[in-house]
């Protein structure tokens, strides 16, 4: 089994980007990020964004249908983004469920730096209907790749996948609440610090180590 692809993909049915597609697409997006920084989910408005990128309004409509579409699509590449950055800085704990946690904490302080931008994200991820969901699957392979690098996994078990399927949506949960002033930083860290040890419980030989020592107890 190999890890999801996290790159982004031209919409269903679409041709692959050139590359002066590409950088327009990019140049969209950094629009988007800036205004949605700026004021939240409002402030994004398609014809300010085609205007601030020099793009026209029926350009900016055939890359992203609709609002929704461009900030989520925004999530996806700020996670590429951080993903870079957790590649160059990885944390330095020897146990998987410790780096994982680590990492994703810092993933959280990143947003935290940009409340807006995070709210705005999230809020398009909520919206998002069926029609986003290549958006919406690129930002889940983006944030599964982020999780299964944390790990050291190349090739992970179909129970190795589902522990991460869990983290991933705990993750995103606790940026919900934390955006609505349920939670607080410290509550969000016990969350992802708890669900995190699902990966030693997935870890193959798992389940055989924990026999193991419940025998040993039993012949205490």
């Amino acid at each position: 089994m190999t890890v999801p692809d996290a790159r982004p993909a031209a919409r269903s049915g679409a041709p692959a980007l050139t590359e002066r597609q590409e950088a327009r697409r990019r140049r969209i997006l950094h629009t988007s990020a800036r205004l949605a920084a700026r004021g939240g989910f409002d402030a994004v408005q398609m014809r300010e964004v085609a205007e601030s990128s020099q793009v026209a309004l029926g350009t900016l409509y055939r890359y992203f249908p609709s609002k929704v579409h461009l900030l989520v699509a925004t999530m996806q590449d700020q996670l590429e983004r951080m993903h870079g950055t957790l590649r160059k800085r990885p944390p330095s704990s020897d146990r998987p469920a410790e780096r994982v946690a680590q990492t994703l904490m810092r993933a959280f302080r990143a947003l935290q730096r940009e409340p807006h931008l995070a709210d705005a994200m999230v809020r398009a991820l909520t919206f998002a209907d069926r029609s986003v969901s290549p958006e919406v699957d690129q930002v889940s392979r983006q944030t599964t790749a982020i999780i299964l690098d944390a790990m050291g996994l190349d090739a992970p078990t179909p129970e190795q996948l589902s522990a991460v399927r869990v983290i991933e949506h705990t993750w995103h949960s606790a940026l919900i609440t934390w955006l609505s002033g349920r939670a607080s930083i410290a509550q969000v860290k016990i969350d992802i610090e708890t669900v995190c040890r699902l990966i030693e419980v997935t870890a193959p030989g798992a389940e055989h180590a924990e026999h193991a020592e419940h025998q040993e107890r039993d012949t205490v």
